[in-house]
């Protein structure tokens, strides 16, 4: 029997930490993607692109006013852990 593959969410983290990112940042990144996913009902990654981004931080620059541009920094960048 063949081992199952790692969850995308464990891949994210075994990527970062290659990286030798610091946990918190680890954290973050991981957050973020875990909210991109569900708010496209769990969709995987490489199903989305460009648009399902831009759709994600119009929600939340439009239901969220005082989201602060740092975070939505810290987004695009773990969406490009995801994607990339």
């Amino acid at each position: 029997m063949e081992p199952r593959p790692k969850k995308l969410l464990d891949q994210l983290r075994d990527a970062i930490r290659l990286k030798h990112y610091a946990y918190r940042t680890e954290e973050t990144y991981v957050q973020w993607a875990r909210r991109y996913i569900l708010f496209h009902n769990k969709r995987h990654p490489n199903e989305m692109g460009r648009i399902e981004i831009e759709a994600l931080l119009t929600h939340l620059a439009i239901d969220r006013p005082k989201f602060p541009n740092r975070q939505a920094q810290l987004f695009l960048i773990s969406i490009e852990f995801c994607i990339g």
